[in-house]
């Protein structure tokens, strides 16, 4: 599982440079060093990305253009539990933005944010899952709920944030 976000003025770059020796320090290895940069801070912060751009000696907009290009990067921080509700058209129809609207109101999303303030909480819309058969399909970091309504939400949401406050996370 990811690690919590460390803070920037104690982060260092201690695992960023066990993640390059581990490739070699090889700029064909830059996808699989920006995937477990970002697994280690659930994110790319802008000074990793400079440093891995130096420590592979490409040049940082190399780097950050792999980083923006590629949807499975976020340059902005996640939450420990990242829910994604699928909006493609069998999701969609069948309720899927009222079980997205019940989320946000569980863990208190106002103001068109995607990520909580305690960084608890990351909740995105998706194209599609490919599970349409399930709809409306939401993800929880890799667990998939099939034909999730509003009051199934809440309840897989308690149950979480019940887990998560005995400590079994």
């Amino acid at each position: 599982m990811a690690k919590s976000v460390v803070p920037k003025a104690q982060r260092s770059f201690e695992k960023v440079n066990e993640i390059v020796r581990k490739y070699e320090a090889k700029e064909s290895m830059l996808i699989p060093i920006l995937q477990e940069v970002q697994e280690e801070y659930r994110y790319l912060p802008e000074e990793i990305l400079t440093y891995v751009a130096t420590a592979l000696d490409i040049s940082p907009a190399t780097v950050y253009g792999v980083a923006t290009f590629y949807a499975q990067f976020s340059l902005d921080p996640k939450g420990k539990y990242v829910i994604s509700v699928c909006d493609g058209t069998a999701c969609h129809v069948r309720g899927s933005s009222p079980v997205l609207d019940a989320i946000r109101k569980k863990v208190n999303l106002v103001d068109g944010k995607i990520t909580t303030d305690d960084l608890r909480f990351t909740v995105q819309t998706v194209s599609c899952l490919g599970a349409c058969g399930l709809a409306p399909v939401v993800v929880i970091n890799d667990k998939v709920y099939g034909q999730v309504t509003k009051e199934a939400i809440e309840l897989i949401l308690d149950e979480l944030i019940q887990k998560e406050a005995e400590g079994d996370n």
